[in-house]
């Protein structure tokens, strides 16, 4: 027996299976950036094709992110829902599969005219995961556990946004030369993870023979769709963290989706290869910030959730408003130190607003709703990330940023000591 009661064989088997469902759960995210990054690989190449730059110029590459991100919008705030209520098992499964095949479609099909609606299933495919997953590996942890585990959890996709662009980047321009491949190579990754994912994964502790911290509801128990979707509407710190999010989310999305054009414009000698690399430091310093919140909050601020969020908001600004400044010498290194501070600054914000904090100001049956409606208003504000850097210059766009980000700050900063209910 343990000092808590608990016998060592059955605290061991706890412990496996929390490792476990963290592990599957972490590839699953990360695998749906392999087929979300394909897009923005692919932007180079198309531009420089003038079999379809003529059709796909850059403000049409700019309308699709922007149709592509108003889909993912909407299923944020459904699927979270639904997995309340029928379990992330299917919501995610259902979400990966359909994410490869609109991918695959837009590296087979000759037609270009087609990518806007395929555009619309892979903006719907992609936002099953973050809501059901977030409930997914919430229900296998204790509260006063999840600021650092589910800080280290959300490095997920701060991973896959490190290495899907590069591998994609790879598979198009060095492998096969043909920016079609972006997609299918994405593809791949993701039906791989479909099949582990249905072999390891269970909703709840109680589906692997393990009391949870909270018992999983009876299906006549778990709140309606219509009950779960009004989460965010009735707690007002549910919809505070969902407001600042939706003012955050525009420059991490504008990166993540425009990086290696971004890059191209400010440097003009790099080459493509060079344009999709170079925004990796954007990526490894997220993979980093959510650690780093994740126990700040835990072990600095005593599970408060909004002074580090406050804290990574006040830096984000000042990287975002030096941004043009910066860059304008033309510099590879500076380019990177300067993508490095914003990627920290500001995965560290989304990751303790967009899971940890939405988890806990949840409530055990409504943590996917309450993920999804703050993911959802991000979501919203994510398709001016996507949209705006085909209409704006570096200066407007940037300025534009920190002047958000700098809401979103002061918006948070009246609730630095409220907790989580439980």
């Amino acid at each position: 027996m343990t000092s808590t009661g608990v016998r060592a064989p059955e605290l061991l088997r706890r412990r496996r299976w929390q490792w476990r469902i963290f592990a599957i759960t972490w590839v699953a995210y990360a695998a749906f950036y392999f087929t979300r990054q394909a897009f923005s690989v692919a932007k180079v190449g198309i531009l420089d094709d003038p079999a379809v730059n003529t059709t796909l110029t850059k403000q049409v590459l700019g309308d699709l992110d922007a149709v592509y991100l108003a889909a993912y919008a909407v299923g944020q705030f459904v699927w979270g829902s639904v997995a309340d209520r029928f379990g992330p098992r299917v919501v995610v499964c259902g979400g990966l599969l359909m994410s490869a095949v609109a991918a695959t479609s837009m590296g087979l099909l000759p037609a270009v005219v087609l990518f806007l609606p395929l555009m619309v299933v892979q903006g719907l495919s992609q936002s099953t995961g973050w809501a059901a997953l977030c409930k997914n590996v919430s229900a296998f942890f204790a509260v006063e556990q999840r600021g650092r585990v589910l800080g280290l959890w959300s490095t997920n996709y701060a991973f896959g946004g490190l290495v899907a662009g590069p591998f994609a980047g790879w598979a198009a321009y060095t492998a096969w030369s043909d920016w079609r491949v972006a997609f299918l190579a994405g593809a791949s990754v993701v039906l791989v993870v479909v099949v582990l994912f249905l072999l390891f994964q269970r909703d709840h502790p109680s589906r692997a023979g393990l009391p949870g911290h909270d018992e999983e509801p009876a299906a006549q128990e778990r709140p309606s769709l219509r009950e779960a979707m009004l989460t965010g509407v009735r707690d007002r710190m549910v919809l505070t963290l969902g407001l600042a999010y939706f003012l955050l989310k525009p420059a991490r999305y504008a990166i993540l989706l425009w990086g290696p054009v971004l890059v191209t414009e400010r440097i003009p000698h790099t080459s493509k290869f060079e344009a999709v690399v170079i925004p990796v430091a954007f990526g490894v310093a997220g993979l980093l910030a959510p650690i780093a919140i994740g126990y700040v909050s835990d072990t600095w601020f005593g599970a408060r959730r909004v002074p580090p969020c406050v804290l990574s908001l006040a830096a984000l600004v000042a990287a975002l408003a030096l941004f043009i400044p910066l860059t304008a010498s033309g510099s590879v290194v500076l380019m990177v130190v300067v993508l490095a501070l914003i990627g920290f600054t500001a995965y560290a914000a989304d990751a303790m607003i967009s899971c940890v904090s939405a988890v806990d100001f949840g409530t055990s049956s409504r943590a996917g709703a309450a993920a999804g409606f703050v993911n959802g208003c991000g979501s919203v504000g994510a398709i001016l990330g996507g949209l705006l850097p085909g209409y704006l210059g570096g200066t407007a766009l940037f300025l534009g940023f920190a002047g958000a980000a700098l809401l979103s700050c002061l918006i948070l900063l009246p609730r630095w000591n409220q907790r989580p209910a439980a």
